[in-house]
């Protein structure tokens, strides 16, 4: 084949191709108008964040922070400081249910799901808060139970898929200090939980977890985890010690647990916030 042949030939299909670029891209450009004036109801719609619109759910963790057994469950051991290394590293020896945390199906049950197993469509669900202050008010061993839930129901509607189900006693504010605890003469605790009749209810739910704004799911002087027991092993989660649920509405908000997945890990702090 002669020299001017492969030539053209050459340009003969570098303008094939780049028609076929020139009907790729008006073939876009018309999809793009499409979608411009497709219907509001065929598009998919969007979430739209702000920061107006996050509440952190999550209290400060540091050594001192409240425990379930009394003693501290956090050292933070300074490995490397800027002064000598020009970098800080912190060695951090910690009990898996401390602060603000997950407990995770495993910490009740003999083969339940570690915190690295639940799955991240579980840890992204919508928030029901039980607003339960006024009796907690008055009594500090108040506890969600099935009327309560019945109530929020009547009020606000079934149960969310895959929810997550919050109690709001307003324990939150005594964190700084002994209230949060609540331990009498004899060393029993006195805070509220949620009462395992209530937690059967919600078996019954596609609930993926229950929360509280204390030291347990399980009420203060509770003898037997109860909750706990009927709970977890059914494969769903609970959420302990968390912030700022009167920040947010009753119904409507999602949540997000940032669970650190540890293989085989039991639970442990969580960074909890909410879009709302």
């Amino acid at each position: 084949m002669c020299q001017h042949c492969v030539i053209d030939q050459v340009k003969e299909r570098m303008l094939d191709r780049r028609s076929l670029f020139r009907g790729a891209a008006t073939a876009a450009a018309a999809a793009t108008v499409g979608s411009m004036v497709a219907p509001v109801q065929a598009q998919t719609p969007s979430v739209v964040v702000s920061a107006n619109g996050v509440r952190d759910l999550t209290h400060e963790l540091h050594p001192d922070f409240p425990t379930y057994f009394g003693d501290p469950q956090l050292k933070m051991v300074p490995k490397f400081t800027y002064k000598d290394n020009k970098f800080n590293l912190n060695e951090l020896v910690i009990n898996e249910h401390t602060g603000t945390h997950m407990d995770a199906p495993l910490h009740f049950s003999p083969d339940g799901k570690s915190v690295a197993e639940i799955t991240v469509e579980d840890l992204v669900v919508p928030l029901a808060i039980i607003d339960i202050r006024e009796k907690a008010a008055a009594n500090p061993d108040a506890q969600v139970t099935p009327d309560d839930i019945k109530a929020w129901v009547a009020k606000n509607g079934p149960i969310p898929d895959r929810a997550c189900v919050a109690m709001n006693s307003g324990w939150d504010v005594h964190v700084a200090g002994p209230k949060f605890r609540n331990a009498d003469d004899k060393k029993v605790m006195h805070f509220p939980g949620f009462h395992v009749e209530a937690a059967k209810m919600l078996l019954e739910t596609t609930a993926s977890g229950i929360a509280v704004d204390t030291l347990s799911l399980d009420f203060g002087p509770s003898p037997d985890f109860a909750t706990h027991n009927a709970w977890l092993p059914s494969g769903r989660w609970g959420l302990e010690a968390l912030a700022n649920l009167g920040r947010l509405p009753e119904k409507g908000a999602m949540l997000v647990v940032g669970a650190q997945k540890i293989r085989g890990g039991t639970g442990g702090p969580c960074r909890v916030f909410a879009f709302v």
